[in-house]
């Protein structure tokens, strides 16, 4: 079915948790938050997807992008562990945690536009505009998304600054 080996299907439904869970905490709490439970379910999904993609990835950009994504979340994760003023590690642990986020969507929308519907997908050229426009979306909502993220914490440094 869609063309997906066994150790694919296990990439895919290992890292498949992420995305309801990074879209839960991006809602509630404006960012992901490593600690919390959800967070825990991000970080376990997303080192299986991610070290799965080694064993699924046809091409060397996916295998990069695999290990970007596990050296952003291993930053995101362990950086309240570094000797960092909690302010720093704060804008630290949101730029690298949205940052995995941004590489889990951009291969998942692009892999369903490719798969979907079985047979007869969206899209069969990677150059095709659907595609190119799905991944800019995705783009700007990092954009955007991170730059409210940054925003909202330094205006909280500033409030806790004024108390």
């Amino acid at each position: 079915m869609f063309g997906i080996s066994p150790i694919g299907w296990v990439h895919t439904l290992g890292s498949l948790p992420a995305i309801p869970v990074a879209a839960y905490m991006f809602a509630r709490h404006g960012r992901i938050v490593p600690w919390s439970r959800p967070g825990i379910v991000y970080f376990i999904a997303m080192v299986i997807g991610a070290s799965t993609v080694f064993l699924v990835a046809k091409s060397p950009p996916a295998a990069i992008a695999g290990a970007v994504t596990l050296a952003l979340l291993f930053a995101g994760y362990g950086v309240g562990a570094v000797a960092l003023p909690p302010r720093a590690a704060r804008y630290i642990e949101t730029i690298c945690l949205s940052l995995t986020a941004f590489l889990l969507m951009l291969p998942t929308v692009s892999e369903i536009l490719r798969r979907v519907p079985d047979g007869h997908p969206f899209v069969t050229d990677p150059t095709a505009p659907l595609l190119v426009g799905a991944q800019l979306a995705i783009l700007l909502a990092l954009v955007v998304g991170l730059s409210a993220q940054l925003i909202h914490l330094r205006r909280q440094a500033s409030t806790a600054g004024r108390r």
